[in-house]
Order: structure tokens, then sequence, then C-alpha cells
């Protein structure tokens, strides 16, 4: 999967940790490979029995060099796998954690069918309130339109997946014509959310140039402009 990402064009990978036993698996990997970096977090859905150990065994694996960014962490209303109190309690020692070791926080956000409660803006909310400093990557951004400029103002990266390639997302790729140049990113989210062309198959990092050409054409501007744009906002937020 490497190799094929590599020959595709990609030249670096994030791979992220949901919990305490894929944390250590995207670690080893990271250290496998040159070109691969971990995430290492608690996501919303692992939250449960989220403790001070908890906190003090992450920010310990949180400083190790081959981790790029803490999270994922975030909320998530659609599946009711964590409690909020725990999912709130995880988000904010995540928070604490990035700031200490002074790398990006990468989020996650999904509210429920009626968007009640609203995951996107008590995510916004705390982060608004609690994270001044932190760099931040609203991962799979899946905010409304209307939502981008309250982000740009706190100069958090907004990261586009495989999605907004979709036909009837015409909603993301409003959004993602609104994010200025120096803050916008593309990913995979793999193994989900492939693009368009291999939509309902395993997603993987080789596929995020389909991702990509689909933002470049819906900003208008040359692919091989909005590559190298791209490349110089992940080295910038990921150290790498």
């Amino acid at each position: 999967m490497v190799e094929r990402a590599v020959s595709a064009g990609v030249s670096r990978i994030l791979t992220v940790g949901l919990d305490e036993e894929s944390n250590t698996e995207a670690v080893a990997i990271a250290r496998k490979h040159d070109c691969v970096w971990a995430a290492v977090g608690r996501h919303p859905n692992s939250a449960t029995g989220w403790d001070a150990a908890a906190e003090a065994a992450l920010l310990d694996l949180a400083s190790f060099e081959h981790v790029a960014a803490v999270g994922e962490t975030g909320l998530d209303f659609y599946r009711d796998r964590a409690s909020r109190k725990d999912q709130l309690a995880a988000f904010r020692s995540q928070i604490r954690i990035a700031a200490e070791v002074a790398k990006p926080l990468v989020i996650h956000m999904r509210s429920g069918e009626s968007r009640q409660p609203d995951a996107v803006a008590e995510s916004f909310e705390l982060l608004t309130t609690e994270a001044s400093g932190v760099d931040v990557v609203l991962h799979c951004f899946s905010a409304p339109p209307e939502r981008v400029a309250e982000a740009v103002a706190n100069g958090w990266f907004c990261s586009f997946a495989g999605n907004v390639t979709y036909p009837k997302a015409e909603g993301l790729r409003e959004a993602a014509r609104l994010v200025p140049d120096e803050l916008i990113l593309v990913e995979t989210d793999a193994p989900f959310l492939a693009p368009q062309s291999r939509r309902g198959k395993p997603n993987e990092p080789a596929l995020v140039s389909e991702t990509a050409r689909e933002v470049a054409a819906a900003r208008g501007i040359a692919a091989d402009a909005f590559d190298a744009q791209v490349e110089e906002n992940a080295r910038r937020v990921f150290g790498w």
C-alpha cells in the first residue's frame, strides 16, 4: 500500500490511531516506513473509560518523534458508542496533550441524523475556548459552508476527504472553495470514503490524488499548483 502511494506521487502518509492498540500499531508502522508518520489519540467512539491514566499514557506516546499529531479526537453523536461525558473528557485531555507536545490536533465531528445535538457546533465552541495556540486540523471536513469563515478566523486547517468527489456533495465542494490556500488539506480517511471512481470499495492513500483533482477543479486552479500548495500546508502543520 505504501509503494502504491509513492508510485501515485504521495510523499507523506499520516496513519491514525483510534485507541491504545491502534495507536501502538500506528507508531510501529511509522517507524518502519520513512514516508509514514503517526497520529495518536482516542477517537470519540472509543472514549469510554477515559481517565487520568489514559491521558498520561497518551501524553507519553504523543512525545515520540514518529508522531506528527494528536487525534483523532472530537465529538460523534451519530454512533452511540461512548457517552457524551466521556467524549468531552477525552476531547479536553487531548487538547491539553497537543498543547504540551506542541503538535497539531486532528478533529472528528459527526452529528446525528437530525443534527441535534450538533457535534460541529459543540466542537467549534470547545476548540475556540480551550485550544488557543494549538494547530487544529478539521479532519474529513463536514461542517456547512457557512462555518468555514469561523474555522478560517481561528486559523484551523480544513481537510477534505473522498466524499467531496460525490455527485451530491455540492455543499462540501462549496466549503472547499471558501477555504484560503494556506489552510486547505486533502486526505483519504482510508479505508473509508473512497473517491467516486472507487466508491464502495476500500480506500487507500494512493487514491488521494483523485480527491485533490476534484478540489482543485472546484477551486478553479491547476492540479499541479494545488498539489504543491497542499504539500506545503501539510509540511507546515505536521512538521515533516
